[in-house]
């Protein structure tokens, strides 16, 4: 989905959101435990035949969603479900509620389809990581609101939609077609609860993303570095990963005029991102960034304003081709906002 609302929706900027309580987390997730993972971004990621790649509505999370759907009494429907075309499924924004009641509000069978749907949207460590996340900026899972959109278990379109502090994720089983994820999404991450995070970021559960955009980085000689370095970082909103097609700005680095072993830190960059999520919806980004000239297409930029700690170990960075858009504002905590389609 490539389309945004014109009306910016920003209900709490996390710089003035206040912190919550968090649980005691008692698995330490940090960088070194993510799995090494074989890099094929910028390959054809489709097996041969015409199987579509991405979630069906036989995946796990979307017959889950089906289940929930099916458990909603007629007065949650009123205030939970919507047709399928409203406004709302298309939000994406870093803390917002996209109806009223929380998961916390649904009965016991409700809540662990819930948590069901999440699990099987997530890699097993993603899954942790993001755990961890709510935790920490929302005082757990059951703080999060959820919709859905349209009607699922039948042979029509649905979406089922979470959103809340540092989150908005999907399954849509694949009904927005040529859109990785169902559409844009966020994460984000203020570690231990803290809204201003040191200069290492130290336990935020995606900061191991920013690790290898700076290792992309320290690769460059002077010159590409000063293309690559621009002052002013760009605004913490959904326009912000609008796609652009074959109209990216000149700003940043391009990617086609990296050497092959950075091209190929560049695909690791992509892989580290991919790796929070089930498989499915992976393999969707990569046939989408295929059909778009993979990395040689795309341009990487780092942003001096947000320099944590003023190290230069930038923690704002941007990552655009022309039909995808990752923005990560590292400062003064993690916020990512991700837009991936087949056409802009």
């Amino acid at each position: 989905m490539a389309e945004f609302n014109d009306r910016r929706i920003m209900e709490s900027d996390c710089p003035d959101c206040a912190s919550v309580s968090r649980r005691d987390f008692i698995r330490s997730i940090g960088a070194g435990a993510l799995a090494a993972s074989v890099p094929i971004i910028g390959k054809s990621a489709v097996a041969a035949g015409p199987a579509k790649v991405g979630p069906t509505p036989s995946a796990l999370a979307e017959t889950a969603v089906a289940r929930f759907y099916q458990t909603l009494k007629p007065e949650q429907r009123k205030l939970l479900c919507f047709p399928f075309d409203h406004p709302l499924r298309k939000r994406v924004g870093n803390n917002w509620a996209i109806v009223k009641p929380t998961i916390d509000d649904m009965s016991s069978e409700q809540q662990a389809l819930c948590r069901e749907i999440m699990k099987n949207l997530c890699s097993e460590e993603g899954y942790e990581r993001f755990m961890k996340q709510m935790d920490d900026d929302a005082g757990g899972f059951e703080h999060y609101h959820v919709a859905v959109f349209g009607e699922p278990g039948t042979d029509k379109p649905f979406e089922w939609v979470l959103s809340g502090r540092h989150d908005t994720l999907r399954a849509d089983g694949n009904s927005v077609e040529g859109t990785a994820f169902g559409g844009p999404i966020f994460y984000g991450h203020a570690a231990d609860g803290h809204n201003d995070e040191d200069a290492k970021h130290t336990h935020n559960v995606w900061w191991y993303q920013g690790e290898q955009a700076n290792k992309i980085f320290r690769t460059l000689d002077e010159k590409q570095k000063a293309q690559a370095l621009v002052d002013k970082q760009e605004p913490d909103e959904p326009q912000t990963i609008k796609l652009k097609g074959d109209h990216l700005p000149g700003t940043g680095l391009a990617v086609d005029g990296l050497d092959g072993q950075q091209k190929q830190m560049v695909r690791e960059l992509l892989e580290k991102m991919l790796h929070p999520f089930r498989a499915c919806d992976a393999e969707e980004v990569r046939e989408c960034l295929d059909a778009n000239g993979g990395v040689d297409k795309m341009r990487i930029t780092y942003f001096k304003e947000g320099d944590i700690g003023n190290d230069g170990v930038w923690d704002v960075w941007k990552l655009e081709g022309p039909a995808f858009s990752w923005y990560f504002r590292g400062s003064p905590h993690v916020h990512t906002w991700l837009n991936v389609a087949q056409k802009a």
